[in-house]
């Protein structure tokens, strides 16, 4: 903690209240009988608060690794604290008000937030398009699985937020063919009836962290002081698995569009 507070305070203390937050809506949720689509409130604002101290945690590890432009740097931290924080505050509105957030057009104010949480997406995933672009671009030998992983990790996170948000969009829900809501799995609640595009989106999305951690650990493994015709390894094994990793999450994208319920794999 203390080395990631560190390395960017501000993404630290913003994930840092996100955790807090998580602590409130958890307790909020106990004693709280009603339902949206089936489910606590509390639910949704739960997995985004989780979701969002992940991301802002990690662009903060992985902050020191790009072009040390303090302009560039600012852009990106504030960008995507200010727009996390616009997007779990409506969140949490909406639960409060015992109605959806998303894809809701009900009433004009429902409305609003919807649109309000859609352009803080856009902003914020551009910005991350930004954080991607300013990435160191040499790459030492001894670390090259490590800073691999996270340009590769990194380039799927967007792609995994882009493709599958636009499908959601389009649809207006979720699930396909179905409408959102009916039975899914626990706390994730993806659909057990129809497709449901939050799978790929979720899986796409966490290469920013697996690919990195998978980088990081073949670079130990092989080790500096290790045969010149090791150091490429690392590399490559990353590369490969960014490859399976894209593959996968077009599966996943795929199968939710032909409105399979991931349970059926």
């Amino acid at each position: 903690m203390t080395e990631l507070r560190a390395r960017d305070p501000l993404l630290f203390w913003t994930g840092a209240a996100m955790l807090l937050g998580l602590v409130v809506v958890t307790l909020l949720s106990i004693g709280d009988q009603r339902l949206i689509l089936g489910i606590n409130p509390w639910v949704k604002p739960m997995k985004f608060l989780i979701s969002i101290t992940i991301l802002l945690w990690t662009i903060a590890w992985f902050m020191p690794e790009t072009d040390p432009n303090p302009v560039r740097r600012a852009l990106v931290r504030w960008t995507v604290a200010s727009a996390m924080v616009i997007e779990i505050v409506l969140i949490g509105t909406q639960a409060m008000r015992g109605t959806t957030s998303h894809f809701n057009a009900a009433t004009p104010f429902d409305l609003a937030v919807f649109n309000i949480m859609g352009a803080a997406i856009t902003v914020s995933s551009i910005a991350v398009a930004l954080f991607w672009w300013i990435l160191r671009r040499d790459t030492p030998s001894n670390r090259a699985g490590y800073l691999w992983g996270i340009r590769i990790g990194v380039g799927l996170f967007i792609l995994s937020s882009v493709i599958p948000g636009f499908w959601m969009v389009a649809n207006n829900a979720h699930s396909m063919p179905g409408p959102d809501g009916g039975p899914g799995l626990p706390f994730v609640n993806w659909s057990v009836q129809f497709g449901d595009l939050r799978t790929a989106h979720f899986f796409g999305m966490h290469a920013m962290q697996a690919l990195p951690l998978l980088g990081f650990l073949l670079d130990k493994a092989i080790g500096s002081d290790q045969p010149s015709i090791l150091i490429p390894t690392a590399r490559n094994v990353v590369l490969v698995a960014g490859v399976i990793w894209l593959v996968a999450t077009g599966a996943l994208l795929t199968i939710a569009l032909l409105g399979r319920p991931i349970m059926t794999l």
